[in-house]
């Protein structure tokens, strides 16, 4: 199966994502430093120019404080 950046479900991680780490009442920066990257890597996921691996959504969930299998759920009820 090939990647996609144009996809309902990478749509609806990204808008997950943001929404969580807004919620956490953070700036892409503070998040940034928290996962050890630099800020353009959270803008690049967050805008949906990088795809979020497995590993990354676990780290990310740990930053922020949410529990990465909302994430899956959540995405599991989308169409392709």
């Amino acid at each position: 199966m090939a990647r996609t950046f144009d996809s309902p479900r990478h749509d609806a991680l990204r808008e997950f994502l943001v929404r969580k780490r807004k919620e956490a009442g953070l700036r892409q920066i503070d998040l940034a430093k928290r996962l050890k990257h630099r800020q353009d890597y959270i803008s690049y996921v967050e805008t949906g120019q990088k795809l979020v691996e497995v590993v990354e959504l676990m780290e990310w969930a740990e930053a922020l404080g949410f529990d990465p299998r909302d994430a899956i759920k959540a995405l599991a009820k989308i169409r392709k």
